[in-house]
């Protein structure tokens, strides 16, 4: 019999691999446009590629906290307050990063736009090595008591597996962010992403095959992989050979395949616990003993079940209207259909990056 608690946990999943997927190319657009870009206009062109989607991806975030506190209220109360300090680093770099781009063209000044260029760079590479990390944490255990409650200390969420994890995601987030640079441009700077993909790809595969491997040696999880972990590393080479060969959808989307596969691994491994115990094992928050009363599960259940494909469908919309590529020539902002609310990107040194908004 399949319990509520069950589904739950796999639904908090989907919503992580979601966030990694969807943000994870905004993450890695936000950490390269400061190094591919040679211009404010090849700036604002990278950064213009996420304008229409960066803030609705970041939604999914917010649903799988949610979502922790609502079906799982032990795990929620743990999870949180074992990891707030470092959870607050990673709302402030959210903030940083979502101030960033309104606040770049506020003031026609280099140096103004330099320190929120760089905003956007540092909060973009920090929030998936930090949240990153706190889920490596959550397979490789924390010292955890008898009434569930965080014992060590700040030091000790540092754990090699836990910071392996998080410069896991990272990397997946750059290459992926490089993906997508590459499907969205037109033009020097797509030339100029297509070659960095290609080698980005290869070292994301290396990190990825350590990562796999410290699971199954360091972590003692049995020697044969998952299936979401053969995936992952499948997909991580199939996105390097596609990038070299500058297939740029199909480098897209193993590369995206990749980063979720990696982070749905990771529940799969962690089931049916969900934060591990290093101090006894009997002291593991699972999917029972950190469960909402049945009544709670089934509203939820009936709420997901009318809400998530409306949000699913309205994601893909958005996704298609928005899909042509950018162009920083000639006036023109799209191949087809994708200009900024706030006018085309032109060929002028003289206007700074600010995303489009979707009116």
């Amino acid at each position: 019999m399949v319990h509520l608690n069950n589904i739950w946990f796999v639904i908090i999943a989907i919503f992580w691999v979601g966030f990694f997927v969807l943000e994870g190319f905004d993450f890695g657009v936000g950490m390269l446009h400061s190094f591919v870009g040679r211009t404010d206009v090849e700036r604002r062109l990278a950064v213009n590629t996420i304008g229409p989607v960066w803030d609705g991806n970041e939604v999914w975030l917010v649903v799988a906290g949610a979502a922790i506190f609502a079906a799982f209220p032990s795990w929620y109360a743990t999870m949180f307050s074992t990891f707030y300090l470092a959870l607050v680093v990673a709302l402030l770099a959210l903030i940083l990063r979502g101030v960033s781009f309104e606040f770049n063209r506020k003031i026609d000044s280099p140096k103004w736009r330099s320190l929120w260029r760089w905003s956007l760079t540092v909060g973009s590479a920090l929030i998936p090595l930090l949240l990153g990390t706190a889920l490596g944490d959550l397979l490789h255990g924390l010292p955890i008591d008898s009434a569930h409650n965080y014992t060590g200390s700040f030091w000790e969420l540092l754990q090699p597996f836990g910071l392996y994890t998080g410069v896991t995601l990272t990397v997946l987030c750059l290459f992926l962010g490089a993906t997508y640079l590459a499907l969205k441009t037109e033009g020097p700077l797509r030339d100029r992403v297509a070659r960095l993909s290609g080698r980005l790809g290869w070292v994301a595969a290396v990190i990825t095959f350590g990562w796999l491997t410290w699971i199954h040696v360091g972590l003692g999880v049995g020697f044969l992989p998952n299936p979401l972990q053969v995936l992952a590393l499948a997909a991580v080479l199939g996105a390097a050979l596609f990038a070299e060969s500058h297939s740029e959808g199909w480098a897209f989307a193993a590369a995206a395949t990749a980063i979720g596969s990696v982070v749905g691994s990771i529940f799969f491994e962690l089931f049916p616990r969900v934060m591990v115990s290093s101090t006894n094992a009997a002291y593991n928050l699972t999917v029972a003993n950190s469960a909402s009363p049945s009544y709670t599960l089934k509203v939820m259940t009936v709420v997901a079940v009318v809400c998530f494909p409306l949000v699913l469908a309205y994601q893909g919309w958005s996704l298609f209207v928005f899909r042509g590529r950018l162009v920083g020539t000639g006036g023109a902002a799209a191949e087809s259909g994708a200009e900024s609310a706030e006018g085309p990107v032109e060929d002028s040194e003289e206007e700074a990056s600010a995303p489009p908004t979707v009116s």
